[in-house]
């Protein structure tokens, strides 16, 4: 058998299954520690035929035709046992989440309540007025203007974003692989903001931009490993980009932060998924 595909969902798991057996691509369901579902292709030498279907369905994963397969198949051989789950929006946050995705989260709420609260939190967190100044004692100005927003709709947009798209890659490949996207893609648009405009910026947008790239294409690339985004949300970020380069969008932009990020997570997903699909790293 050949792993196809992993998801968070069991009844979303069976309904692809039971489509993928009306095509006579029979899966085998296995959950781990975490509720995660693991979809193995049973018939390896099909394997380019079911990953065909796997991009199909993580394009429109709620399309009536899995749905429809289920009910035609009607079956029920799939019973996961989850435990007991609490309820409630906090512990649904909780559990899409991981320790480096909660502790950004925190920090950015962080600094954004001392700063309405008057402290001159831009002093200390911004990126210096020389760039030299991060080879000294002041190095880690070269990341804290990720942390720093200005605004509570910049906060909440980018901390959705953060959570969604960091928890996704945090729950399915590791605190390891959210703390290097972390830092390189806070740094280096950073680094690129700064000599597009200068040090007053702000915001974990490059950051963002480099998890939806980075989601998006890993899971073009090898959706085995149990992320992606639907081809939409490629489109929604090179439409933004586009509107924030034309300054159409009535508010200041770190337009080269975005770009740079955006880079960013298409090479790293390049680079993670360099060998062919299937292929275990």
């Amino acid at each position: 058998m050949k792993a196809l595909l992993v998801l968070d969902d069991p009844r979303r798991a069976q309904a692809f299954v039971d489509y993928l057996a009306e095509l006579g691509l029979h899966c085998e369901l296995t959950q781990d520690d975490d509720g995660n579902v693991h979809l193995w292709l049973v018939d390896e030498s099909r394997f380019e035929e079911a990953h065909r279907e796997v991009k199909r369905f993580l394009a429109e994963p709620f399309h009536p035709r899995y749905q429809e397969a289920s009910w035609k198949r009607g079956d029920s051989h799939a019973h996961f046992n989850d435990g007991p789950r609490q309820t409630g929006w906090i512990s649904d946050l909780l559990r899409q989440t991981g320790p480096v995705n909660l502790l950004v989260l925190l920090a950015c709420l962080t600094v954004y309540g001392l700063s309405w609260l008057g402290l001159p939190m831009f002093g200390v967190l911004s990126f210096p007025a020389h760039p030299g100044d991060l080879l000294g004692v002041e190095f880690w100005r070269a990341l804290t203007p990720a942390l720093m927003h200005f605004s509570l709709m910049h906060l909440v947009f980018n901390l959705f974003w953060w959570w969604y798209l960091g928890g996704m890659v945090e729950k399915r490949l590791g605190s390891g692989k959210l703390l290097v996207l972390l830092l390189v893609a806070a740094v280096l648009p950073n680094l690129l903001q700064f000599w597009a405009s200068g040090p007053r910026f702000g915001g974990l947008s490059g950051v963002v931009y480099a998890l939806l790239a980075y989601v998006w294409f890993s899971g073009r690339l090898n959706p085995a490993r149990g992320i992606g985004l639907p081809d939409g949300m490629a489109v929604f970020m090179v439409v933004w980009l586009v509107l924030g380069f034309a300054d159409m969008l009535g508010t200041p932009v770190a337009n080269m932060a975005h770009l740079g990020g955006a880079l960013i997570g298409l090479f790293q997903a390049w680079w993670d998924n360099r060998r062919p699909a299937g292929q275990s790293e």
